[in-house]
């Protein structure tokens, strides 16, 4: 296995989103990678508009659930997909910023729409080699 990462996995109707890397930003930015897979190719995204996205939650698994759930948001009151993302991580506070473009239907060919991270299967921690790992499944 190689860090970072992202992947899919099955979970009934619905998708798993993981991410994994070397700190906790870097498991959140790649589960979003991941969460951008589920609609279309990522590498098919321009990252051309920049938005700025916070969230707050009272531990780390809250906070990624929250951390996808504003990337849809976004993703939704936009008509965006995001490609790009850099983030600061402090104890229960995310800041970040992502980069993307207006969804244009001929060239991003989305395969569904997310309507929203759950908590089913939701994790975030670390394994014996120091590598995190965020996952849960997402609403399609």
């Amino acid at each position: 296995m190689s860090v970072p990462e992202w992947k899919h996995f099955e979970h009934g109707a619905d998708i798993g989103v993981y991410g994994s890397g070397t700190t906790v930003a870097e498991a959140f930015i790649q589960a979003a990678q991941a969460l951008t897979a589920v609609i279309t190719n990522p590498d098919a995204v321009a990252a051309t508009i920049k938005i700025e996205i916070e969230c707050e939650a009272p531990d780390l698994e809250l906070l990624f659930v929250d951390w996808l759930n504003a990337l849809i948001y976004e993703m939704a009151i936009r008509n965006m997909l995001f490609s790009r993302f850099e983030m600061e991580l402090e104890a229960s506070h995310l800041h970040a910023f992502v980069w993307g473009e207006k969804l244009d239907q001929n060239k991003h060919q989305p395969a569904v729409e997310v309507k929203g991270a759950t908590y089913t299967a939701l994790k975030v921690s670390q394994d014996k080699d120091d590598i995190w790992y965020a996952q849960t499944v997402v609403d399609v």
